[in-house]
């Protein structure tokens, strides 16, 4: 027999960042509890709006199976007494597992006898078990938590009602002095105390009093209804999905209406009046069908259509006074010229070890510097990559970007054109803070791709420097993303430089400025494990399996875009019959490499044999064939030829024995493994590959 079951929280209104993930943890806490408890159900569907968290558990067993099971008592060596008895230790078993002595038995464990006892427990039923819900409640964490009255309670909000149902019977226990009962409230303003029979009427009585439980109803609801005015209107409203996530945790029964604002607005820059609708006041803009956005904004009621005028007239009234602040902050910002900009950058402080922004400017340009001399850039673009490493973050002390710190950047790119600076400048600079996070495009110029990587590398390695090593999930400077941010650069431009020269170049100028906490043998292995990381998590998302990202992920890292090409080639070439052969016989003169000792250059006269010398030539040109081609990019080569070399070396160790006896034998033999190892792991480390069986 089975009875659904009912639990809801009733809250204070939770922050809206709050409600998703407190509902996930919720249901997977009791889902724990269950399977602990024995207690099986059909499903468990979970709710929450901004006033509550609730779950209800369909056909939950009335009672825990019974189960028999083998308690491992005493060894059998203290089993009996002296006269051969049952000993006070076997007694004790016996009464502690409920079972008389007649019911023990012996069985062997690794070689010894021991007592055991087959225990009958029967199952506890589900109503007797379900007040320990409360403990599962009281558990819950939050980002915040607050207390309340006297009570000792931590939680996200004051708990105002709690409902715990099992079929009609009220589940009894109290959380501070809320005791469980099948009462609960509707609507704030529209709705009305009521009571749920049974958990299977929840969702539904809920609904007549205003309140749609279902976040994923909620969020559909609103995103009809932004439908149903983008086709009345002939709009286009983009729907940006972290703003719909945090509107429809807003409301409990959501309804979207529209406002304008003055066209005069619309000479601010598109990017300010959609972060101002957006960060201020939970706006969605709406634009024309060519990209222009329009003076009209969609926002989320928290209730039915009623007076939808009167709201929207009230929207349209706090968005002015939003919009008129914009406005003049864009014009004060105006009257601020860069130079004097940038000398303000020297008092405000980067971090209290590594100077002011300023400081981290200069050393941003000298890492730009740096690199564009060694990508050997054309003029143009070196010219523009140094203006906006010393430029680009002019914007930081604008009014704008003091009241919206996303803008950063974007703003920088608005005032360099407006005070002048052309435009490939201007553009720069707003593309040096990309990729902004996982998932953002790479710059679309080389100077901003330059800078970025710049910028974030001396983050990083500054950061290093002093010791502020991301641990576990705390990662203040968000080095992680930078990190992946510059591995994605690198692969995307594919620029014709090593991980391991990058890494230098920036120690460097940050070694000049005497930043070093550490010294720098530490630094650089931290650096390299910490990119490391980076590139397999990058090498993951592009669905590459652990083995392949051991065997191309050797010691120095290198070229990452080839990196990343011969992960792929192998992940493609796996598939083929053929492969397994290959890898095969490439890990056999890897291994055997292994054994050499004496390495001495090889001597033609020693061969003994044509499989030898065929080997040699195949090894001479093997070895002219990749270093070409992976120094070109040109990876399929390199695994054609890599390929091609396999019958020449399975010919040689059907007719070669590498460990002769004669020891100048065995040595040339064994080098010359050695020297085609060698060409062979500066592609990958094949013996990484796994198989399955």
């Amino acid at each position: 027999m089975s009875k659904d079951f009912l639990l809801e929280i009733g809250l204070e209104e939770l922050p809206a960042r709050f409600v998703t993930p407190s509902m996930q943890q919720l249901e997977a806490k009791v889902k724990e509890w269950l399977k602990a408890e024995r207690l099986e159900y059909k499903e468990i569907a979970a709710y929450a709006t901004p006033r509550r968290l609730a779950l209800v558990i369909e056909q939950l067993s009335e009672t825990q199976p019974d189960i028999e099971e083998e308690a491992k008592g005493p060894a059998k060596k203290i089993a009996y007494d002296q006269d051969g008895n049952w000993s006070k230790a076997a007694q004790g078993f016996a009464r502690g597992q409920g079972v008389s002595t007649e019911d023990l038995f012996f069985k062997e464990v690794n070689g010894t006898e021991y007592i055991f006892a087959n225990k009958f427990v029967a199952g506890k039923k589900t109503i007797e078990l379900l007040p320990a819900i409360q403990e599962i409640i009281t558990s819950l964490h939050f980002p915040k938590n607050m207390r309340w009255g006297s009570y000792n309670l931590k939680f996200a909000r004051p708990i105002q009602w709690l409902i715990a149902l099992f079929g009609k019977e009220i589940i009894p226990f109290s959380i501070t002095d809320i005791e469980t009962s099948n009462t609960t409230y509707g609507h704030r303003f529209l709705g009305k105390k009521i009571t749920i029979n049974e958990p299977s009427e929840y969702v539904r009585s809920l609904l007549g009093e205003y309140v749609i439980v279902n976040p994923h109803e909620r969020k559909e609801a609103i995103r009809n209804q932004i439908q149903a005015m983008t086709d009345g209107n002939d709009w286009v409203i983009p729907i940006n999905e972290d703003l719909l996530e945090e509107v429809h945790h807003l409301v409990e029964y959501p309804t979207a209406l529209s406002g304008s604002f003055d066209k005069e607005f619309l000479s601010l820059p598109k990017e300010v009046l959609i972060t101002s609708m957006r960060e201020h006041q939970r706006y969605f803009p709406v634009e024309s069908k060519n990209g222009e956005l329009l003076p009209h904004f969609v926002t989320v009621r928290n209730g039915d259509h009623q007076h939808l005028e009167n709201v929207s007239k009230g929207n349209e009234k706090v968005l002015r006074a939003r919009l008129s602040d914009a406005a003049f902050f864009y014009a004060e910002d105006q009257k601020l010229d860069i130079s004097s900009a940038l000398s303000q950058l020297e008092q405000i402080v980067y971090h209290e070890d590594l100077g002011s922004i300023g400081d981290k400017v200069r050393r941003v340009s000298k890492v730009v510097s740096l690199l564009t001399d060694e990508l050997k850039v054309d003029a143009s673009t070196k010219v523009t990559a140094e203006r906006v490493a010393a430029i680009g973050k002019f914007d930081l002390v604008t009014q704008m970007v003091y009241e919206f710190p996303e803008l950063q950047g974007r703003m920088g790119e608005v005032y360099a054109e407006l005070a002048g600076e052309k435009i490939e400048v201007a553009n720069a600079i707003n593309e040096h803070y990309q990729p902004r996070f996982a998932g953002d495009s790479s710059p679309s110029t080389l100077a901003g791709t330059i800078v970025s990587i710049a910028e974030k590398l001396d983050t990083i390695v500054a950061c290093f420097a002093i010791g502020l090593i991301p641990t576990g999930s705390q990662d203040p400077y968000a080095l992680r993303r930078q990190a992946a941010g510059i591995v994605q650069m690198l692969n995307d431009y594919e620029l014709d430089i090593s991980f391991e020269e990058i890494i230098q170049f920036t120690l460097n100028v940050v070694e000049e400025k005497q930043l070093l906490k550490r010294t720098r043998k530490e630094l650089e292995k931290d650096l390299v494990e910490f990119f490391k990381l980076r590139l397999k998590a990058s090498l993951q998302e592009k669905n590459v399996s652990y083995d392949v990202i051991d065997a191309v992920l050797q010691e120095k890292v290198g070229h990452i875009p080839t990196l990343v090409k011969k992960a792929k080639i192998i992940t493609e070439e796996r598939s083929n019959s053929s492969f397994k052969s290959m890898v095969e016989a490439l890990s056999r003169v890897t291994n055997i490499a292994k054994k050499a000792e004496n390495t001495i250059a090889i001597d033609e006269k020693l061969f003994e044999k044509e499989e030898e010398r065929q080997l040699y030539l195949d090894y001479k040109n093997l070895e002219m064939v990749v270093s070409q081609a992976l120094s070109q990019g040109d990876i399929e080569k390199a695994f054609s030829a890599l390929n091609d070399i396999v019958p020449s070396i399975n010919n040689y160790f059907d007719h070669i024995m590498v460990m002769s006896e004669d020891q100048r034998q065995r040595d040339n033999r064994l080098s010359q493994m050695e020297e085609l190892a060698s060409v062979i792991c500066s592609f990958a480390n094949f013996q990484e590959i796994v198989f399955a069986n």
